[in-house]
């Protein structure tokens, strides 16, 4: 399970950063990437939006992997965590009244 975690993590790492390099309305962040048009050439949007697509598609099944694996657990996940000591149920002390007054 360590290894899907860490492959679920990594790409969302890379989905975030296809996301942000693709050029939308605004131009986004491809403006500022410039070296990543002369890196893939002319298609540079098109293999960034392919590149997105199938990192979409394994977060998805990796999120979906993990949700099976948490849902078949029969313990808790703080099973294992120590508690807080319990309070010993000492009688507290009364205060004394004096009865004299």
């Amino acid at each position: 399970m360590g290894f899907i975690l860490f492959v679920h993590i990594a790409v969302a790492i890379l989905l975030v950063i296809t996301i942000l390099m693709q050029a939308g309305r605004g131009g986004g962040l491809a403006e500022s990437f410039a070296s990543a048009e002369s890196m893939f050439g002319t298609q540079t949007n098109k293999f960034l939006v392919r590149t997105s697509t199938v990192l979409a598609v394994i977060f998805l099944l990796t999120s979906l992997v993990l949700a099976m694996y948490g849902a078949k657990g029969e313990r808790s996940l703080m099973s294992g965590q120590k508690l807080l000591p319990q309070a010993a149920a000492t009688p507290v002390a009364q205060p004394v009244v004096n009865a004299t007054q």
